[in-house]
């Protein structure tokens, strides 16, 4: 199997489907003839023409408000973010448009596009450019959310993604851009909705999505040093959930650390956690730990911005606590 980076595996996504279906275009700032920001769209306006790959002005709003009439003619957007910061000027658009229009016309129109780009921290990009909003799209009806942790998961997501009739929120992660890993070959398509148990165990589940799930392997195979095996499981859609499988690993392991790297109050790992709760709260042998972001916009600082974020260390003490081995 090809061994591809992260970037590579997205690319290869969209140059299958813009091959397979003409009404798929792509559009955002630089994603042509400066082949995206970070390289993700590369070689696509030269294989498909300024009619397909569309260089946009800096207007997030505006463009995104454009892709949301194209896909209620016929056409299926994928709306490139610079940065998922940058959708904050585009929240009406694609929270007032896109994820209403199928529910307020009766069913009359579909809505297929795909916002995506990504987001998260860089490395010291500052408090503006280094937010994790997956947790404001998850809260509203009408969106799916994706974010994917390995270069194959991210080209049968966004595969499947840009297919679906449903506007999808597709966050990725600038540091995951050029890990690299086993890319399956043509038709690789992964349901949304349907988690991946990146790491069997039977001691602790350990929940992490996006660059976290690489944080929770880390300290799952430093943990193995010690005795302890710990199951990560990987969502890779937030929305819809894959409610089953986190709930299935909880039940098998009996204790549970959930890790993001958006800030703690109101994030997706409360809603983990309020899931286990109502589904697994007999099998627990212990309180549910998370391990997130610190409550602060994002220090410039290196050390700081290293501080702020979950590690490694972090994670194995929340599972040392979740086992009272302190």
């Amino acid at each position: 199997m090809p061994i591809l980076t992260y970037r590579e595996a997205l690319n290869q996504a969209m140059r299958e489907e813009m091959h397979r279906d003409e009404t798929i275009v792509l559009m955002g700032e630089e994603v042509g003839f400066y082949n995206g920001a970070y390289k993700v769209s590369k070689g696509l306006l030269d294989e498909f023409g300024p009619m397909r790959v569309l260089d946009t002005p800096i207007t997030e709003l505006g463009f995104t408000g454009l892709g949301v009439g194209a896909a209620m003619a016929g056409v299926r957007p994928i709306v490139e973010m610079m940065t998922f910061n940058f959708s904050m000027l585009a929240i009406d658009q694609i929270v007032n448009s896109a994820a209403k229009m199928l529910y307020m016309s009766g069913g009359q129109f579909n809505i297929p596009i795909v916002v995506r780009g990504p987001g998260g921290a860089g490395h010291q990009l500052g408090a503006q450019h280094s937010q994790s909003l997956e947790s404001w799209y998850c809260h509203v009806p009408g969106l799916k959310v994706v974010m994917p942790a390995t270069p194959g998961d991210a080209k049968g997501l966004l595969k499947t993604s840009i297919r679906d009739n449903n506007p999808v929120v597709f966050i990725e992660s600038e540091v995951l851009y050029g890990t690299k890993g086993e890319v399956p070959e043509g038709e690789h398509l992964i349901p949304l909705g349907v988690a991946d148990i990146k790491r069997q165990g039977h001691d602790v589940t350990i929940v992490a999505h996006s660059k976290m799930v690489l944080v929770a392997l880390d300290a799952a195979a430093e943990l193995a040093k010690d005795g302890i095996e710990a199951e990560v499981v990987d969502p890779r859609t937030l929305r819809p959930l894959d409610t089953e499988a986190i709930v299935n690993s909880v039940r098998k392991t009996n204790r549970v650390v959930v890790v993001e790297e958006g800030w703690e109050f109101c994030g997706v790992g409360a809603q983990f956690v309020d899931t286990i709760q109502r589904e697994a709260f007999d099998y627990l042998d212990a309180p549910v730990l998370r391990v997130t972001g610190a409550d602060v916009p994002m220090p410039y600082a290196k050390n700081l911005e290293h501080d702020a974020q979950p590690d490694k260390e972090k994670v194995k003490e929340a599972v040392n606590k979740v086992l009272y081995r302190k």
